[in-house]
């Protein structure tokens, strides 16, 4: 169970806000699927005196003295993570999910090589060849969508990738719902002569508890975030079990896009990949994705349309526009009238801007670790329909966030 304290500091302004937020965390049902409750060590680790340390470069290979230290954390991290996902390289130090998908691109083809990722709206990432990131400013980039069924069609990829030539796939999504199989993207990279390149930000825990296929056996190289379903700090890895491969991925990482390592950041990956290593996490993981089919479910049986139709891991996205006539702007914040956060997403050939969308995404990890089981999604879902199909009610309104209060009282952050 996860419990918080109160924060208290000299700067009372900054104190005021992070104690605001502690609160907002304690009172709000949080079903943002990239959000997650670190747990103490791993806060503790990430806020200690290692934030003091700078080194550039690598163990045993440092550019500044008095690493022995921090040397010893790294290592830490990096064999826990190998034996996490049972890879032989690992690079622990990328600050953020995008920053190892930089390195790792780099790693893999040139400048202004040609990429093939995931399309936005089809439930892809910005640093997938999206032209607003670094990956569609420094690549020649094009994308693959979801069939009609909302579900990737391998085939269709197959002929895309054909007439591109693409240097790089990409497989890997923010707002995808279903099993990705790394397999066909390795046979439709190899039949093409491109590499593979697998982000599992999303994913990362369900695949480190077997309960989603590896893409390790099949792609070049691996990258991810270590907070989502892996539930650490922030941060990025890049990970391979191709010796060259990771050697170009260490330059990249330093001193191609960043300077020294953020070693408060590697001790709390380093907690947070030992905590992923004992059995209870794939309890856990378990039941992340029982608790998304139940939540999935209950939806479905009130005819709202879900995107892909199902889930098989721990989101999925609901077509608002159809299913209430609300945008996924609209339905964002009317749920957070009652304390319900979620963020609005871009769908299949969606209508709106970026900035509007048709859908909302939905995911399970943050409560799951709360404790929210099958039960609580169940009504938890009955009381997000009857909000969204009665969004201006106020008194639907506020009966609604009476309920949500008396549910999420039962799993308490905060101890005094």
């Amino acid at each position: 169970m996860i419990k918080y304290q109160k924060i208290f500091l000299k700067d009372k302004a900054v104190e005021q806000s992070i104690n605001k937020e502690l609160i907002r965390q304690q009172d709000n049902i949080e079903l943002i699927a990239s959000e997650n409750y670190a747990s103490e060590d791993v806060l503790k680790a990430a806020g200690s005196i290692l934030t003091n340390k700078y080194g550039e470069g690598y163990p045993g290979n440092r550019y500044y003295g008095g690493c022995e230290n921090v040397d010893e954390i790294e290592k830490l991290a990096i064999e826990r993570l190998k034996k996490l996902f049972n890879v032989k390289y690992a690079n622990v130090q990328p600050y953020s999910g995008s920053t190892a998908n930089a390195a790792a691109i780099a790693s893999l083809i040139p400048k202004n090589g040609k990429i093939l990722g995931m399309n936005l709206s089809s439930g892809g990432h910005l640093s997938h060849g999206y032209k607003i990131s670094f990956s569609g400013y420094f690549y020649e980039t094009y994308f693959y969508d979801v069939d009609e069924n909302g579900v990737l069609n391998y085939d269709q990829i197959l002929e895309l990738a054909k007439k591109i030539k693409p240097n790089l796939i990409i497989c890997g999504a923010s707002a995808y719902s279903r099993i990705i199989d790394f397999k066909k993207f390795r046979e439709i990279a190899n039949q093409v002569g491109a590499k593979l390149m697998a982000d599992i930000a999303h994913i990362a825990g369900l695949v480190a508890a077997k309960l989603h296929p590896s893409p390790f056996e099949y792609c070049d190289v691996v990258t991810s975030t270590t907070h989502k379903t892996l539930r650490g700090a922030r941060g990025g890895i890049i990970m391979t079990n191709d010796s060259e491969v990771a050697k170009k991925v260490d330059q990249w990482v330093f001193p191609g896009y960043q300077g020294g390592p953020l070693f408060h950041q590697i001790a709390a990956k380093a907690v947070a990949f030992k905590e992923a290593l004992d059995p209870s996490f794939i309890s856990y993981q378990k039941q992340i994705i029982k608790n998304a089919k139940v939540f999935c479910n209950e939806f479905k049986l009130a005819n709202i349309e879900i995107i892909s139709d199902t889930t098989d891991n721990h989101l999925f996205m609901i077509n608002v526009k159809k299913s209430f006539n609300l945008t996924g702007k609209e339905a964002t914040e009317i749920l957070e009238k009652i304390n319900i956060t979620v963020n609005k997403n871009a769908i299949p050939n969606d209508s709106e801007t970026p900035q509007i969308t048709s859908g909302i995404r939905l995911g399970t990890p943050a409560m799951t670790t709360r404790g929210f089981k099958e039960k609580e999604f169940k009504i938890l879902a009955h009381i997000i329909i009857k909000l969204l199909q009665n969004p201006y009610d106020e008194q639907i309104i506020k009966n609604s966030k009476e309920e949500v209060s008396s549910l999420i009282s039962k799993f308490p952050i905060i101890y005094i």
